[in-house]
């Protein structure tokens, strides 16, 4: 099985800086595609920035946030700048896993949550 783990999270004022972590854990043979997403109150989970061979940014965040990875780590981070309140939301980790040496199947894991919360 394979775990993914956020961190970073937390309350800061609009126009703030938080960095966010991922860690991928347990049964990780190798990590494809990594990305973030979030899901406000009332509102459909969201892509916010997918990694595979570069970095696809939505509109709403292009130019203050930026996405990076360690692959040695099997983890992954998004350093938010320039924080709106806007921004408010759970984020979650995905990565796309192949768990064996012996298969080429992937799948996806999803991370538990973590809360952003930019004040006015």
């Amino acid at each position: 099985q394979v775990q993914l783990v956020e961190s970073g999270g937390g309350l800061v004022q609009a126009g703030g800086t938080l960095t966010l972590s991922c860690a991928a854990s347990g049964s990780v043979y190798g990590i494809s595609d990594m990305g973030w997403y979030r899901q406000s109150p009332g509102k459909e989970r969201e892509l916010v920035v997918i990694s595979t061979r570069g970095e696809k940014y939505a509109d709403f965040v292009k130019g203050r946030f930026t996405m990076s990875r360690d692959h040695a780590k099997n983890a992954a981070y998004l350093q938010m700048n320039s924080l709106k309140p806007e921004d408010t939301a759970v984020y979650y980790c995905k990565a796309r896993v192949r768990t064996h040496w012996s298969t080429l199947d992937t799948y996806e894991f999803w991370g538990q949550g973590t809360q952003v919360t930019v004040s006015s």
